[in-house]
């Protein structure tokens, strides 16, 4: 996070050109780190399996009329593979479907990564932060995928996990808390 800061800020004070380089750099670097890890991914892999069932509306960007018609059930199923490094970071690839605000189906593609803190005599408990980058496939959008990279946090314990996916917003839409379970095999 201080690397990103510290580019950022020299990027600023060396100009426009400077800046669009600096930016255009570090996005092929992120996108060649998604690249490799999705294919260690692939091959020192676990499977999931996730189940969706909560979307929880914040309750400060909602009136009441809107609130009383949404479901908050969630509830979906998925599949996905993954895997963690020796610092305990998991990465992630997945789909799933569940039903949306409006009890449509929608679903999520996508890419997953959390640093997580551990805790136990064998790391067996752990919580961390990380994102996710995905499409999604909406009813309103007549399911042409969308792209939607989302804050992710989470806690585990050993093969079963418990996570989260923050919707950004603005009044009477997004703002979400979208909240699943993921078991490892």
């Amino acid at each position: 996070m201080k690397k990103i800061a510290i580019l950022v800020m020299l990027s600023l004070l060396c100009g426009r050109g400077a800046l669009a380089a600096s930016w255009s750099e570090k996005l092929g670097e992120l996108t060649d780190f998604v690249v490799e890890d999705i294919k260690d991914i692939r091959c020192m892999h676990r499977y999931d399996v996730y189940v969706p069932f909560y979307a929880w509306h914040n309750r400060l960007f909602y009136d009441r009329e809107h609130l009383d018609k949404y479901n908050e059930h969630a509830w979906g199923f998925g599949l996905g593979m993954s895997h963690y490094n020796a610092e305990h970071t998991w990465s992630g690839i997945y789909a799933m479907g569940f039903k949306d605000s409006n009890s449509y189906l929608e679903t999520y593609f996508g890419y997953a990564r959390q640093w997580n803190w551990t805790a136990g005599s064998h790391d067996e408990w752990r919580a961390g932060i990380g994102y996710t980058l995905g499409l999604t496939q909406r009813h309103e959008y007549a399911y042409i995928p969308v792209p939607l990279p989302l804050p992710l946090i989470g806690v585990g314990y050993k093969r079963l996990n418990l996570q989260a996916a923050y919707v950004p917003g603005i009044k009477n839409d997004g703002n979400v808390l979208f909240v699943f379970s993921r078991f490892e095999f």
